[in-house]
């Protein structure tokens, strides 16, 4: 069982994005539970990744690659995970704020995210604030993830904030805000719970918000 779950491990840790499906396959084969491989294989994995990335021992591109491989092997787990009623880390709504097009650094917070085992709904870009706030009624999310690329765009973030207040629903969720141009000052400003400064510490935030 256990070398089933290192080879995984060391196959996103690695990038093997052509070996992960074949590895996680086999693994389902040899009787090990979908949640175990998630909680013991990747997982794992995805927090060395996080690791070397928090040492510049590696960078975006390989990150990109070993978030790329855990979620082609989540996908196979998916259904299963779904049949026998796996219980996620927590629940997150993500965007990027209205004015904004830019994408890649969200989707690969999500990426990271959900391989950390939390239950990700991806919003997409250029969102407007009524939409997003009707959608943390809907969904009463654990986070609200917000993300900005662009300077002119961050008082949307302080919109989204503001309209949480006047909703009556700001202490129902957690906000988290990221992207070039936002900083520990800025979140403060605007009544953020919390900043990450890239996708490895977005997870570990995303853990401190949820179980602190």
């Amino acid at each position: 069982m256990s070398e089933h779950l290192d080879k995984i491990r060391e196959a996103i840790v690695g990038g093997l994005h052509n070996e992960i499906e074949e590895l996680v396959s086999s693994a389902v084969d040899a009787a090990i539970a979908p949640q175990q491989i998630v909680n013991e294989a990747m997982i794992p994995g995805m927090d060395v990744v996080g690791q070397k990335f928090s040492t510049n021992e590696i960078f975006v591109p390989e990150m990109l690659v070993a978030a790329v491989t855990m979620n082609k092997g989540l996908d196979l787990l998916k259904p299963l995970l779904q049949k026998a009623g796996s219980v996620s880390k927590g629940t997150i709504v993500m965007c990027t704020v209205k004015g904004d097009l830019h994408d890649i650094g969200k989707n690969l917070v999500i990426m990271m995210l959900e391989g950390a085992g939390f239950e990700v709904i991806d919003m997409g870009v250029d969102m407007n604030v009524e939409t997003l706030i009707a959608k943390v009624k809907e969904i009463k999310p654990d986070i609200l993830g917000l993300s900005a690329l662009l300077t002119t765009t961050l008082p949307e973030m302080a919109k989204v904030l503001e309209s949480l207040e006047a909703n009556g629903i700001r202490n129902q969720v957690k906000v988290m805000i990221g992207g070039a141009p936002v900083d520990d000052a800025y979140s403060e400003k605007i009544g953020a719970d919390a900043y990450g400064g890239d996708a490895a510490e977005a997870v570990q935030i995303a853990r401190e918000l949820i179980t602190g």
